[in-house]
């Protein structure tokens, strides 16, 4: 396992409740709260809302955060993206990008209507594909007021680049036909995700996050489904990431901060450079020497924590 990483940390002055509430389509979204125990229920804290990385679900980085944005005196809330852990949407691990970034915009509703929490102060993290979906979101939100986004994954460009034009017009042609097998009411298939074991022929990026998913560093499966597809998308939905344009028009988000947190060494840095390169100011491109992408997951001795607060606390007018 790596060294500091702690994934499922817990902290003695945060309280932890389970919520759940609903998004603009009238689907499920579960959450967690996160308050710190010295909150002043008299008061209006700002809060955050953290996105897990795509093919995750709250368990898995998301709540490490949420926790440790809450001892810094924010209010928190990790979220399961629809389709993705308790939260609804079927089939499983479908791919709808809207709907994801939808999650975000949800739990600002949430947070809103708490009378501890200032709605004019809420933020948003999005960790490796969620933070191409905060990007999304805050674009047509805007009550999101600052953003951070961490080992972005822009699944969009992903999607179109790490395959030839050929074989995309392969992908999409198989799966318009899958979408016939399921219709009739076949069985679903599933595509990506991390592999669930190793070779000596194992890409090293696929061993970070075999690492991470696959041990007990970060393995966690939610109730009712198998570890066997766990961070596997549908095949048939995966497609609509070939449609997923995030950073278009991001400099619409301005004058609300963004920061965009990437270790030097992650195989996703060309997303941050990408996003902040047409973002609009004020923003910022945090590099975290020696880090790669996975690492920012969990590893508690890489991850900025304290740089992302001070983030949010200037940019939410937190003394």
């Amino acid at each position: 396992m790596s060294s500091g990483a702690n994934n499922f940390y817990v902290s003695d002055s945060v309280t932890v409740k389970p919520i759940t509430f609903q998004n603009q389509f009238r689907m499920k979204i579960a959450a967690n709260l996160y308050t710190p125990n010295n909150l002043d229920s008299n008061s209006k804290a700002p809060a955050i809302i953290v996105g897990h990385p795509m093919g995750a679900v709250k368990e898995q980085s998301a709540n490490l955060y949420a926790t440790k944005t809450a001892e810094q005196g924010f209010v928190a809330v990790s979220i399961d993206l629809s389709f993705w852990g308790g939260s609804d949407g079927e089939p499983r691990n479908a791919v709808l990008p809207d709907i994801y970034a939808e999650t975000f915009s949800a739990a600002v509703d949430y947070l809103g209507q708490q009378s501890f929490v200032d709605r004019e102060r809420i933020g948003a993290i999005g960790i490796c594909g969620s933070g191409s979906f905060a990007i999304s979101a805050a674009k047509i939100d805007s009550r999101i007021k600052a953003i951070v986004t961490v080992s972005m994954f822009d699944m969009g460009a992903a999607a179109r680049t790490f395959q030839s034009p050929k074989q995309c017009k392969i992908t999409i042609a198989e799966a318009s036909q899958q979408r016939w097998v399921e219709a009739a009411g076949g069985e679903i298939r599933y595509t990506g995700g991390t592999i669930h074991e190793l070779t000596a022929d194992t890409h090293p990026i696929q061993r970070e996050f075999y690492d991470f998913y696959r041990t007990p560093r970060g393995e966690f499966t939610p109730e009712g489904t198998s570890p066997d597809l766990t961070t596997h998308p549908t095949f048939s939905s995966n497609v609509r990431f070939l449609n997923f344009y995030p950073f278009n028009d991001i400099e619409t988000i301005s004058p609300r901060p963004l920061l965009l947190v990437s270790g030097d060494q992650a195989s996703s840095r060309a997303f941050s450079e990408d996003a902040y390169a047409r973002a609009a100011e004020p923003k910022e491109l945090l590099w975290v020497e020696g880090a790669g992408h996975v690492d920012l997951y969990d590893r508690t001795d890489l991850i900025p924590f304290d740089k992302i607060a001070h983030f949010f606390k200037k940019s939410l007018g937190m003394k």
